[in-house]
This record gives structure tokens, C-alpha cells and sequence, in this order.
């Protein structure tokens, strides 16, 4: 199994938060990786992410969505062979902002084989959760 993550503490509420990583169309505007996305982000929808790091599109189906608080993105092959599963967790923190956490945890039977191919996202995922902060804090 892989698994990438990051946190960070932003200044502004979980709803704005919650508006920025759900407005499907807004994320070239911030997220510097992101050249666009096909869908809708809502429960039970199926989108795809065309970033500006690979030339296949990635397609996940939206798994859990609990406003201001949670958004899971689920892909992968049938009977969970390969899995991945992107989970942005905000939290309402005493001061009026947000601790958000984003991890990406890749399993199933052929992780291994597919799991090589994967490079290390660290560096990109804390490079997205700085661009969020920075874009909710604006």
C-alpha cells in the first residue's frame, strides 16, 4: 500500500474551503498541477482530472461528501484489484479557520505492480494543500 499526505492550517472557515475544492471549474485558477476537470463534484458523480502531470485523464467517482467537512474520491480497476482513494478532511478550528488534511492511499491485489509506476506525490501534495491555503486566504 502507498500513501501520500499533507495538512495544513488555513485562515478561513471550512465553507470557504469546502466551496474552493468543490467548485470543480475553479481549480486551474490555484491548483498550479490541475489543467482542468470534466464533472461534478457531488456525491454518487463520476469526474475526471486532466492534470498537467501525466496525459491520461483520471477518472474517480465521488464516494463520501459531507459539506465543509469531507470529500472522497475514489478510482481505480473492478473488485478493488487497484484502488485509489483520495480523502480532503476539513476541521473547524478555534480561531475561525481550517486544518485541512488530504491523503491518497493506493491498495489492492496489483498495488504492487502498478504501485512502481507511481512516482513519490509528497512534494505535490504539499504544493496543493500551500496553493489551497493560499487561494481560501486571498
Amino acid at each position: 500500500m502507498k500513501r501520500y499526505s499533507a495538512s495544513i492550517t488555513i485562515n478561513a472557515a471550512p465553507e470557504t474551503v469546502w466551496k474552493i475544492i468543490t467548485d470543480a471549474g475553479g481549480y486551474p485558477a490555484w491548483d498550479l498541477s490541475m489543467d482542468h476537470i470534466e464533472g461534478k463534484l457531488a456525491l454518487g458523480e463520476t469526474v475526471k482530472f486532466f492534470t498537467k502531470l501525466s496525459e491520461q485523464a483520471f477518472p474517480v467517482k465521488v464516494t463520501a461528501f459531507e459539506p465543509n467537512r469531507k470529500l472522497v474520491l475514489t478510482g481505480g480497476m473492478p473488485l478493488g484489484l487497484f484502488k485509489s482513494e483520495r480523502t480532503h478532511s476539513l476541521t473547524s478550528i478555534a480561531n475561525g479557520g481550517t486544518q485541512f488534511h488530504t491523503e491518497e492511499i493506493f491498495s489492492g491485489l496489483l498495488e504492487p505492480v502498478f504501485g512502481k509506476n507511481i512516482p513519490d506525490l509528497t512534494e505535490n501534495f504539499q504544493g496543493f494543500v500551500a496553493a489551497l491555503k493560499k487561494h481560501a486566504e486571498k
